[in-house]
């Protein structure tokens, strides 16, 4: 037997978490950093262009840079954001997409 799937209500949060590996163990050097904050910038003008969310904010840290996005539509928000989340030279990358309880992983 299969269990229904519940509509999205549109009350559940989503989100689009990007994870790059910085060179190093630390923060990576300043030119990552400024990298991952001009990004930041393009795709909160974008999502906000497109009405699908926010970045509400990016982390550096253990080698790692994170940038956390927020929306309604986590695929949505994943398609105006994927260019730039691509355009980025740090490897490996991944993003997940939380769907309210579920989520899913996107390799870059």
């Amino acid at each position: 037997m299969e269990t229904p799937i519940t509509p999205n209500t549109g009350d559940e949060e989503h989100a689009v978490i990007a994870h790059f590996r910085l060179a190093g163990g630390g923060f990576g050097d300043s030119n990552q950093r400024e990298l991952v904050y001009e990004a930041k910038q393009v795709m909160a003008a974008a999502a906000e262009e497109a009405g699908v969310g926010e970045v509400d904010g990016k982390e550096f840290g253990g080698g790692e840079a994170v940038v956390y996005t927020y929306g309604t539509d986590a695929d949505a928000l994943f398609k105006v954001m994927e260019p730039t989340l691509r355009s980025l030279p740090f490897r490996p990358g991944h993003v997940v997409l939380r769907r309210g309880d579920n989520a899913s992983r996107v390799d870059l």
